[in-house]
């Protein structure tokens, strides 16, 4: 149930951005007809425009307007509503005071960022606060990182079911994507890079493998766990594979998830997210320029020159693909899990649409409907939290029913 005490269930910050408005409409398309949803964002004349191409189910949705930097209209906004879902970033430029305002009134909130940093800020500056005020801050609510989060802690569940044991080696191998790059991703990552440049601390919390770990201390010591670099050659995953750009994410978040959990994964958990090229002969030359190329674009971000050329090259922040195109994209990953039992698992994650965008917007949506509808279904937590522990098995069924896979072999 929701609060009646507030004015909506859920208000969908930066609705007219590209991915809030491909939320919105899928909010429009999807919610309960009797859900009190209300768009935001800093112009009132983008936001009847988004609104009245939605159709006549948005067509009374109260519009606000609000400055992600003006902390009084922040409180305002959260104070206003039980869920508070937001595309605005870079999110370590725009999205503390939201943040802070949601732990305060107790309101919960998700949002797409894939800005470690800003996840680290978050936890430190609002942890705490929200335990105490029950919000739920739910950062990584897209393709950064609910297949990942997901897909892991399904495999942990059919494992503690089966008795075969706490998860060892997982991998998280996307066998199969098609969509387009995201300027808001771009933009996010030159930001952290500019920061891991300016600040030696930040360098060390994007390098640690458990920089957001709710307590480093109690962290296992594994040895060597930083993300892959290089091509990886493993026959039980299907032959060569490169580095998954966004495992730096999303490896971070699974393990905060096992930790806030009190390591119900397992202590001996080792986790990595990779890029199935295949095999023999193509294979190992397919993983070597992917491997390359991220490496190319992390090198070219970094250095002024090169930066200025492709700031003009890649896409920016509130660009995105056509509507074919996104029709067209999907993605297919899978978990892969050996058990301390010496049984594997593994776990089938799909979905049709551009990863980034159309599954991306069905994927936040659904999270917005779940912390805002389904409270009696929650782990009872609150808090910085991730999808696994704030939404878990919740949010799988409603995803499920959306169209997207998550099935445990």
């Amino acid at each position: 149930m929701t609060d009646t005490s507030r004015d909506h269930d859920i208000v969908l910050f930066g609705a007219t951005g590209f991915v809030g408005r491909l939320t919105a409409a899928y909010l429009a398309e999807s919610a309960p007809a009797d859900a009190r949803i209300a768009l935001a964002g800093r112009s009132r004349a983008r936001l009847e425009q988004t609104r009245a191409a939605l159709g006549p189910r948005a067509a009374e949705w109260p519009l606000i307007e609000a400055d992600s930097l003006n902390a009084g209209e922040m409180a305002s906004l959260a104070s206003s509503t039980t869920v508070v879902a937001t595309t605005v970033g870079p999110y370590q430029r725009y999205g503390l005071p939201l943040v802070e305002a949601c732990a305060a009134a107790g309101t919960h909130y998700a949002d797409l960022t894939g800005e470690v940093l800003f996840m680290r800020d978050s936890i430190d500056l609002a942890h705490e606060q929200a335990i105490g005020s029950g919000a739920r801050i739910v950062h990584t609510c897209g393709f950064d990182s609910i297949p990942s989060d997901l897909g892991v802690l399904l495999l942990h569940e059919a494992a503690r079911d089966r008795d075969a044991g706490s998860l060892q080696q997982t991998d998280y191998v996307v066998k199969a994507v098609k969509g387009g790059a995201s300027g808001g991703t771009i933009a996010s990552l030159a930001g952290q890079i500019d920061a891991a440049r300016a600040d030696r601390k930040a360098r060390r919390i994007l390098l640690d493998p458990y920089g957001l770990s709710p307590d480093r201390t109690a962290e296992p010591d594994l040895g060597d766990e930083r993300d892959p670099s290089g091509i990886v050659h493993d026959e039980e995953l299907g032959g060569w594979l490169a580095p998954f750009f966004m495992g730096s994410v999303n490896t971070r978040v699974v393990r905060r998830s096992n930790a806030l959990m009190g390591f119900a994964y397992g202590r001996e958990m080792r986790y990595r997210e990779l890029m199935l090229m295949g095999g023999l002969p193509l294979g190992p030359v397919k993983a070597a320029a992917v491997a390359g190329g991220l490496g190319a674009l992390v090198a070219g971000l970094a250095l002024p020159p090169t930066r200025k050329v492709l700031d003009r090259l890649l896409p920016d922040p509130g660009e995105g693909p056509s509507e074919e195109a996104r029709r067209k994209g999907f993605f297919r990953i899978d978990v892969h899990a050996r058990t301390s039992s010496g049984k594997r698992l593994v776990c089938r994650v799909g979905a049709p649409g551009d990863p980034g965008y159309a599954a991306t917007a069905v994927m936040l949506g659904e999270s917005a409907l779940c912390l805002a509808f389904d409270g009696d279904r929650l782990p009872d937590v609150a808090g910085v939290l991730t999808p696994a522990t704030a939404m878990g098995d919740a949010l799988v069924s409603r995803l499920r029913a959306a169209g997207h896979t998550y099935e445990v072999d």
